[in-house]
């Protein structure tokens, strides 16, 4: 299985035309000729990622936050990221990175969030147009179905109403996360509910355009917390690491389906860096 095959299948997943425009998305280091056996995925590309790739003698590491991420004068083993890079560059293990083109896609982090709470018919926050979406997608890559909108974040309403509280709960319950932060009222009365995975802040805006009454994400600023207190929409701040690692285990899941004959799994080695969640 050379490496491209396996790009061209994770541009299908998650097309590189949503991510944003700030972001680094695709294949970040690596040969597309070469060959490929042992994939593993995770969140972050941390010194205990790197580690376990090496000794799984992993050939690709699909993570979410981009490896690097901003452009690189130099790469040296004097700062962190440089020595990961020459560490998974020696072992000739590729990185790709998706990043917020899953979080955005039609079956990315946030819609796997409205189908874990049973919310239907869900729509994205900020819509992008069909033709940016055309004009912005790359060549290997097949265009997502039109059945449904395209755009960051997802909305919906809940099949049955619930407290922020309990909503709360709901939430942590399904991806076995510690118990979640809330601003606003616990016993307000949520019946519609945005997404904004990872460090989603700037949602809170269009989640109160889009008549939600809460935004589930993994972190916030104070600031964006006083301005959703404002606004009247409840926060439920998961942590930037529950929030979206669960989907990397799905990703670990899609993968392996398409590609039964290669070695697949989510880092075994991760944890959530922020002691108590």
């Amino acid at each position: 299985m050379h490496l491209d095959t396996i790009c061209g299948l994770l541009s299908q997943i998650a097309p590189l035309k949503l991510a944003e425009s700030w972001d680094n998305v695709g294949l970040l280091v690596g040969d597309r000729k070469s060959e490929i056996n042992n994939v593993m995925t995770c969140l972050t590309v941390t010194p205990a990622v790197v580690a376990e790739a090496i000794e799984q003698q992993v050939d690709l590491v699909v993570a979410h936050h981009p490896l690097p991420f901003q452009p690189l004068k130099r790469i040296t083993s004097d700062t962190a990221t440089g020595k990961m890079l020459l560490d998974l560059i020696g072992n000739g293990i590729a990185i790709y990175s998706a990043h917020t083109a899953y979080d955005s896609a039609l079956n990315g982090i946030n819609q796997q969030w409205c189908q874990k709470l049973g919310i239907e018919n869900s729509k994205p926050l900020i819509e992008i147009s069909e033709s940016l979406s055309s004009q912005t997608a790359s060549s290997d890559e097949k265009p997502e179905s039109l059945d449904s909108p395209l755009g960051s974040g997802r909305y919906g309403r809940l099949q049955e109403p619930s407290t922020l509280v309990g909503l709360a709960e709901r939430a942590t319950t399904v991806i076995g996360a510690p118990p979640a932060r809330l601003v606003g009222d616990a016993h307000k009365i949520i019946k519609k509910i945005g997404f904004a995975c990872g460090s989603g802040g700037s949602f809170v805006g269009s989640a109160a355009r889009c008549g939600c009454d809460a935004l589930i994400t993994g972190e916030a600023t104070f600031h964006v917390c006083l301005e959703a207190e404002s606004k009247g929409i409840g926060l439920i701040l998961l942590g930037h690491y529950y929030s979206e690692r669960f989907a990397m285990e799905s990703m670990a899941q899609m993968l392996s389906e398409e590609f039964p004959d290669l070695r697949i799994w989510a880092s075994e080695q991760e944890t959530d860096p922020i002691l108590g969640g």
